[in-house]
This record gives C-alpha cells, structure tokens and sequence, in this order.
C-alpha cells in the first residue's frame, strides 16, 4: 500500500506494510524444522517467552518433535543438579556445568538458580529432566504425597494421594511409548504404577511381584527400564538383590547382585555404565567413603536372565588421603572414566570430587552461587538434563 504524507509543502510517498505478525499469525515464513532449531539453541527463559507469543509459537515448541530435539542437545551437556532446603522447608534447585577440563587439579564453577518448590518430606531422585519428591499435603492431618516436578520449567505437579504411612518412588522413562510413569512402594509390600500426561492421573496395582522384598532409595531409569536395590525377605542372610521393573510392561524381574549371595556394601550406587546398569561401591563395608578406601569396585549387569556381572577394580593413589574429608558419598560417574564423590554431610558451601579412573588424576570443584543458603544440607545429581517437556 503507497500513503501520501505532505509536509512542508513536499509530498513524500512510502510504502505502508502490515505487520509480519499480523500477515503470518496462522503461518510460518521458515520451513519448521529451521524454526525448530532456533527455538532449541535458546535458553529455557527465552523459550518460556517464546511460548507466550501466539499460537503457532507455542504449538511448535509443545509439539514432539521440538521436546525430542532440544533433550537431544542437552543431552550433549549434562549438568550437576543441586538440591538444598531453607528454613521453610522449600527446596531450592540450582544447576551447574560438570568440568571438562580434566588438567587442572582444582577450579571452581558457578551455579544458576533454576528452581524452588513448597515444602517436601524427602527427595526420590531425578530422571530425564523430571525430578520427583515426596511431601506432606494438608494442614490437620498432613498425608504424603508424590510430587514430579520439572526444575527448567519451574513445573510441578502433584499425584493422587496412596494409602500409605511409608512410601518410595520412583520415576521412570520409556523411551519408545515416549511416556514417564511413577513407580510406588506403599509400606514395602503393596505396588503401584502411574502414566503422567493422561488426562486424569490414576493409579494402578501391580499385582505380579513374585519376590517380596523391601525397597530402598537407590534407584536408576536405563533404557525403559527402572532399577533399585532390595533385600529378599525370604533370605536369612538378608541377601541383596536388583529390582527391574520393566516400564513397557510392568512387570518385575530380580537379578542377584552378587555371586556369594551376600549382601552388598551400604556405599553402593547405582550408575549408567555406557547403557548398562553399574554397581558401584567402596571397597569398605561402610555406607561411606574413607581416607582408609583403597580401592572402588564396579559391577556391570552383562546378562540379566543369567545373572552376569563384569567386575572392574579401581586402585586409589597415595595422594587420596590427602584431598578428601574422613567421610565421602559415592555420586556416580560422568562417562565411564570419572568416579564423583561428595562430603558425605555436605552443606552450602560445597564441592565435588572427580576421580579419573584411567589418568589416576584427583580434581576438587569448588561450587559457588548458594551463598543464601550457607550451612544447609545439600544434595547433588549428576548428568542432569534440561527439558523443556510441560507436566
């Protein structure tokens, strides 16, 4: 469109065009998937607003496809995830980048305050993005809860209340139905499942469960199926075992954890070890880590059905004694060649450790930005991922 202006005495012609908004409010002027990768190369801030703009801007980055690329790219830098309370028994979440400059000994790395949630009773652990928690509901008569919540959204939501006095939990992902699910343990015997994204949440009963068992919070989600650490009650030697729980099924299976049958160590984690379960421990019986340790042993599920681990033994330097407190948490491990540990009480200010396997290298991170926070209990996750996927 051409509008005449006369000023002064001259007439000037423009051009009037509409707004591009306005003339591609119901289309987009890039092909999507160049719009898509735009959008996944933004901070979750930028994104957040992004999402408010109109319609289309918004369906894209609900869409499948965007949630699947942008995890995709996250996945390509993990993150340290930090957990801390206040004095009102918030949880606060701050994340922060894992080093990879593997030859300094020591350096510091800062954090970003991502997230805080009301009140909780106790932290289960985090999975692709999502993290899941337990916490008191109502002021009379306070029950507990499960509560999945999505630190890079600042998301949470809240499941149907169980019958219960003790519960765990634990979230899972399936990779091929796309789905996460709940998996609940109601006073150690009674077990129930729940698909998040359906219309109205519910829980359903797992009835098989041949092996009765009493759960605990050491638990993993690998390639759609969940793993945690359980004692056979049947066992009168209170023998350890391995909990799958597969999610496209939902149906349990047990792997003996060990050879002997016996127990293991109170200081095993469970990892991801290149796609394979992981059993991580100390070569103490204590549930921590020492200046005594000697060495980390490694178990590697290679054939559930037949019960197989590999096993790696890793052998501490001279100068171990020298870097860590007398008690030390095993965290995990970043790849397959970094062992992580944490003060075993940690509180703000905080750091990790980062043994390297292979190089025999020790390196201490000192974690700053929780200054707030100072002398709270504090937790740390490894291989954090954001996701921008909405509850």
């Amino acid at each position: 469109m051409k509008q005449n202006v006369s000023k002064g005495g001259l007439t000037i012609s423009r051009r009037v065009t509409r707004s591009t908004t306005t003339l591609d409010r119901n289309s987009l002027t890039l092909p999507v998937e160049i719009v898509t990768e735009i959008f996944s190369r933004l901070p979750l801030k930028s994104i957040a607003r992004c999402r408010c703009v109109c319609k289309l801007w918004s369906s894209v980055i609900r869409s499948q496809d965007f949630t699947d690329s942008f995890f995709t790219k996250s996945c390509s830098q993990p993150q340290l995830l930090l957990a801390c309370s206040d004095v009102r028994r918030e949880i606060h979440f701050f994340s922060s980048p894992q080093p990879e400059n593997q030859e300094d000994n020591s350096h510091v790395v800062a954090t970003n305050h991502i997230a805080c949630f009301p009140r909780y009773y106790k932290l289960f652990g985090c999975t692709n993005g999502f993290f899941c928690y337990g916490a008191y509901q109502g002021k009379n008569k306070p029950v507990l809860v499960t509560v999945i919540c999505n630190p890079s959204t600042g998301q949470s939501l809240t499941l149907p209340r169980l019958n219960s006095h003790r519960l765990e939990s634990y979230l899972g992902y399936d990779p091929v139905a796309k789905e996460f699910k709940v998996l609940s343990v109601c006073d150690g015997k009674e077990f129930y499942v729940l698909t998040l994204g359906t219309k109205k949440l519910s829980w359903r009963k797992v009835v098989e469960c041949c092996v009765r068992h009493y759960s605990s919070r050491k638990w993993i989600c690998i390639s759609g199926v969940l793993y945690y650490i359980a004692i056979d009650s049947r066992s009168p030697i209170m023998e350890s075992i391995v909990v799958c729980f597969d999610l496209a099924t939902e149906k349990f299976s047990f792997v003996e954890s060990l050879p002997l049958k016996l127990a293991l160590p109170h200081s095993t984690t469970l990892i991801n070890y290149d796609g394979r379960l992981g059993l991580l421990m100390s070569s103490e019986e204590t549930c921590y880590v020492s200046r005594a340790c000697k060495s980390f042993k490694l178990r590697v599920l290679r054939d559930a059905a037949k019960h197989e681990w590999s096993k790696h033994v890793f052998i501490l330097p001279t100068l171990w004694k020298g870097v860590i407190v007398d008690r030390m948490c095993l965290a995990g491990m970043v790849g397959v060649d970094e062992i992580v540990l944490t003060p075993w009480f940690q509180d703000v200010p905080s750091y990790v450790i980062y043994y390297n396997v292979k190089s025999k290298k020790i390196r201490k991170v000192g974690i700053q930005g929780m200054e707030p926070l100072q002398g709270k209990r504090l937790n740390t996750y490894l291989n954090y991922v954001e996701n921008v996927k909405l509850l």
